[in-house]
């Protein structure tokens, strides 16, 4: 008997042998699946920001051309204008202006004019190609290691000069270990000669040095991919790269993860696994020879019973189980006062929400309140003089009443675009002013999407209010959207009608524009002032899972 036991036991475990074998396997394949992706997806964040910070550098260079002394080709004033611009930069070593002959007029460093720039690279690229260039890795006199870029300067369609500046490398090196990494991970920045410009971490060791030859293909590959490979520290790793493309990115950026690092959580549940099924085989025969059904099995159908019956809504649910029914009867035990907390937590998190809902309500109803009085001020200060004037000024207070209301109350569900660009602009016009077009077709955003749209159009009108094109008479607003491939492209552009100068500063407003939706919708949001008025443009993801 004691013989069959064991038998039926060790019968029973090759099952879970079998299963731990292919669990194994699944996971290391499913592991090794998804650190390619996040290798990837991190070398996409990087080089997101690279160009981010490329897309500064080249606004730089544009504010600074537009220096009146820089845009005469060195009239008095260039080299103060570019020292002040360079001293509030910390991302950049010198700003300098060059002739079309590559001849130095004026910098930011008090260096002699005239001086020959004419056999740098991005000084030939800029002059030839007429647009934004990327140089490689370069070793200033002073010991300082930039990324020079270069902008040509032009004047009614030609050619005057070009505006050159370095990226500092240390500061590059900073934003990218700001983003920090992965256990075992590692992001290389590269130009387009295989040159490191940046490296996290060790950047002291690599910074300066070539990509290996085995792996200089990478740089120019035809698109982005992961590969496994052997660094220069002999470690093996897996590793996403984009690679140099001159129209989108023109520099390398890689990210690597170790593979020991990426697989150790895997090699341990393999451990834990072994070490699992042999206690198991042993408390297994050891239950069939002297515990049996009695102290396990109604034990363990106690609990999974009770658990299913928590599960289904009965929350009176216990095991009741204690100490005489041994280690399961702690667990038993362990699982009622799991459950017990659960059921506490469930209790404080109603009344929060109840508190919360309460000061909500408090909140929108002294908002209203103090539009009220905003409204009987306005009865009082028209009086019969002017009727429509009234009216005019009351609907669109009660209008602004709602779009608050709606604001602290949150309740707002997935909707159309044209209803909340016009619920948010109605504290704003009526229903004869013409001086807001909407021009677009149907698309449905989720709740957050609206809740975001509905903060972005409510900040833009109250600043067009303030300061744009519903400041003035002859003012108009245009505004579009197109929903395509899952994403929403949003235009706002403002007609004032006259020139309008751009805020010497950001103010709460803009930030807020900036930051309305959550970084799952991967925004991307750019405001130009224009001569006519603000241009304002948004895109982002509609189908973020909620």
């Amino acid at each position: 008997m004691k013989g069959r036991l064991i038998a039926v036991v060790l019968t029973a475990l090759l099952p879970a042998i079998a299963m731990l074998g292919y669990n194994e396997f699944l996971s290391r394949q499913q592991r090794r699946l998804e650190i390619h992706r996040v290798a990837a997806q991190t070398a996409r964040q990087t080089a997101s920001e690279i160009e981010r910070i490329l897309d500064g550098i080249r606004n730089l260079l544009i504010a600074a051309s537009a220096i009146p002394a820089v845009a005469d080709e060195g009239g008095p004033g260039c080299n103060d204008g570019l020292k002040r611009i360079v001293a509030r930069m910390a991302s950049v070593h010198t700003i300098m202006v060059l002739d079309t002959d590559g001849k130095l007029v004026c910098d930011s460093g008090d260096r002699e004019q005239g001086l020959d720039f004419s056999d740098r690279s991005y000084f030939a690229e800029a002059r030839a190609s007429r647009s934004f260039t990327v140089g490689t890795y370069t070793v200033r006199p002073s010991g300082a290691k930039v990324l020079p870029v270069a902008m040509p300067l032009e004047k009614d369609g030609v050619l005057r000069g070009v505006i050159v500046t370095g990226i500092r490398l240390e500061w590059l090196e900073r934003r990218i270990q700001e983003r920090g990494l992965l256990p075992g991970g590692t992001v290389t920045v590269a130009d387009r000669d295989g040159v490191i410009l940046a490296r996290n971490p060790d950047p002291d060791a690599f910074v300066g040095t070539r990509v290996i030859d085995d792996y200089m293909h990478l740089v120019h590959d035809k698109s982005a991919g992961t590969v496994e490979l052997v660094g220069r520290d002999s470690v093996e790793r897996i590793v996403g790269y984009e690679p140099v493309d001159s129209d989108a990115m023109p520099l390398f950026v890689a990210a690597g993860i170790a593979k020991e690092d990426a697989f150790a959580a895997v090699d341990q549940a393999s451990l834990v696994g072994v070490a699992i099924i042999a206690v198991g085989a042993l408390f297994a025969v050891f239950s069939a020879l002297l515990v049996g059904n009695r102290f396990i099995m109604r034990p363990i159908g106690q609990i999974v019973d009770t658990l299913e019956r928590w599960q289904a809504g009965d929350e009176t649910a216990r095991t009741r189980l204690r100490g005489r029914h041994g280690e399961i009867g702690l667990v038993g035990s362990a699982i009622d006062r799991m459950l017990e907390e659960l059921d506490e937590r469930r209790r404080i998190a109603e009344a929060a929400e109840t508190a919360r809902s309460l000061l909500v309500r408090e909140l929108s109803h002294r908002v209203k309140n103090t539009f009220s009085v905003v409204q009987a001020i306005a009865r009082q200060t028209f009086g019969r003089r002017d009727v429509a004037e009234y009216e005019s000024f009351s609907q669109r207070l009660g209008a602004l009443a709602g779009a608050y209301d709606i604001l602290v109350s949150g309740q707002w569900q997935s909707g159309d675009m044209r209803e909340v660009i016009s619920r948010a602009l109605k504290p704003h016009r009526n229903d004869t002013d013409e001086h807001i077009d909407l021009h677009g077709g149907p698309c449905r955003l989720p709740a957050q999407a609206v809740l975001s749209m509905s903060l972005v159009v409510h900040e833009l009108a109250t600043n067009a209010t303030k300061y744009g094109a519903l400041a003035h008479p002859g003012g108009r607003i245009d505004i579009r959207w197109h929903c395509e491939g899952g994403r929403v492209t949003f235009s706002w552009t403002e007609h004032c009608g006259r020139p309008l100068a751009p805020p010497e500063h950001q103010g709460f407003g803009s930030r807020l524009i900036r930051s309305a939706f959550p970084g799952e919708y991967a925004p991307e949001a750019k405001s130009v002032f224009e001569p006519t008025g603000l241009v304002f443009n948004l895109n982002f993801r509609m189908d973020v899972a909620t």
